[in-house]
């Protein structure tokens, strides 16, 4: 038994809590369930299961339409001195109340580039379910190791063409930065791509199809981001925005394949939202402190559950053709991109300083945010209780 307090590095928490994991899964569940049954798909493979948009979109599955769920992620269990993952905690979470509620719900842990974890993925849909019929694709990840070659790709946040330079933040000390991340090499932005592009998806749809584990009609998701002018040459004209056209550009090609079946590929992009990626991007951390304050004064503001539970409530599942833009994506991003938000955040991002951060950012907010997804500032549990780091 010992005590865990958040510990952070480099704007990284490198411990997390399995209370308070469990309790702000047990959270999302209860937003979802607040919100209604919805009717989707029944037999639903999350890829990338664990955190963020993916562990949300197993809830909405699962508590929202009774869903039989398999949720695919690669976290570190705990050991007697040391906590696990916040990600491992939250698929023990899951799974708990899943089994409580009578949910068919299994876990995969592995790493979901391999082929082992693709067999074993396809061999429990088979004993269990025979075929899915939605598979969400949330996959973000540093490094990949190519099935067919057995080569390692590293992704990078850099920009593409000329160093940028941008205001920053340090969210811990509220202390306004100026960040600077040299261009990447052509090398950078392919590994990049080949970590966080489509390949994979691309992989795991073609292998489920080819094993004929994917239901006729079947429909698959990615989610991309776009992002705002502000943060346009680290993020969308950077290496992660090659990778994400690299996304949008297969879930095209998978729509074709699928199409012959009466299923479909799409590309959901979302807002931005505090996330263990989005916490180290250059100017990111900054412009989503801003933006949470331009949203939550004009009652717009979304946490990963919410955006799950409107992507399915309002686009995917609404019993009407789905509303998509020119480019054939879902725009989950809509209110995040009003332009009333972004003039606001526009005008912030130039005013802010450290002595004014509370003015203008929602500093309290982002910490509180980024704490919750490593299970720490919930409401009820006793943080200076020793626990037991190898369960929940």
């Amino acid at each position: 038994m010992i005590v865990i307090e958040p510990r952070i590095r480099n704007n990284v928490c490198i411990t997390a809590h399995p209370q308070g994991c469990a309790a702000q899964v047990r959270a999302q569940i209860h937003y979802v369930r607040s919100r209604g049954a919805l009717a989707s798909p029944k037999r639903v493979l999350v890829i990338g299961a664990s955190n963020g948009y993916g562990l949300a979109a197993r809830i909405v599955s699962a508590f929202g339409s009774g869903a039989a769920t398999i949720g695919v992620a690669y976290e570190r269990a705990g050991e007697p001195h040391r906590s696990a993952t916040a990600g491992w905690y939250n698929s023990a979470a899951f799974q708990q109340e899943a089994d409580h509620d009578g949910l068919p719900a299994w876990n995969i842990n592995g790493d979901a580039f391999t082929e082992a974890v693709k067999d074993e993925t396809i061999d429990r849909i088979q004993s269990k379910l025979g075929e899915v019929d939605f598979v969400v694709y949330s996959i973000a990840a540093p490094r990949r190791i190519d099935p067919a070659t057995g080569e390692i790709f590293s992704s990078v946040i850099k920009p593409i063409g000329r160093p940028f330079r941008s205001k920053g933040i340090e969210f811990i000390t509220g202390r306004i930065t100026t960040m600077t991340a040299e261009p990447a090499t052509e090398a950078e932005v392919a590994h990049t791509v080949k970590v966080m592009g489509g390949e994979d998806w691309e992989l795991w749809i073609r292998r489920l199809s080819h094993e004929k584990v994917l239901a006729p009609g079947a429909l698959t998701i990615a989610l991309s981001y776009i992002g705002p002018e502000l943060t346009r040459a680290i993020y969308r004209d950077g290496t992660i925005g090659r990778a994400k056209a690299d996304l949008e550009a297969t879930a095209k090609r998978l729509d074709a394949v699928l199409k012959t079946s009466g299923g479909s590929a799409v590309i959901s992009v979302n807002k931005a939202l505090v996330t263990r990626a989005s916490a180290v991007i250059p100017g990111v951390s900054l412009y989503i402190s801003l933006l949470y304050k331009a949203m939550k004064e004009r009652r717009l503001h979304e946490g990963c559950i919410q955006q799950m539970d409107r992507l399915y409530r309002n686009f995917l599942f609404s019993g009407e053709d789905i509303a998509k833009d020119d480019e054939g994506r879902i725009r989950l991003d809509d209110w995040e991109m009003r332009s009333d938000v972004q003039q606001a955040v526009a005008e912030s991002w130039e005013k802010v300083t450290t002595e004014n951060l509370g003015q203008y950012a929602d500093m309290d907010g982002f910490r509180d945010e980024f704490l919750r997804h490593h299970g720490f500032g919930m409401p009820g549990i006793d943080y200076s209780m020793p626990v037991d780091p190898t369960k929940i």
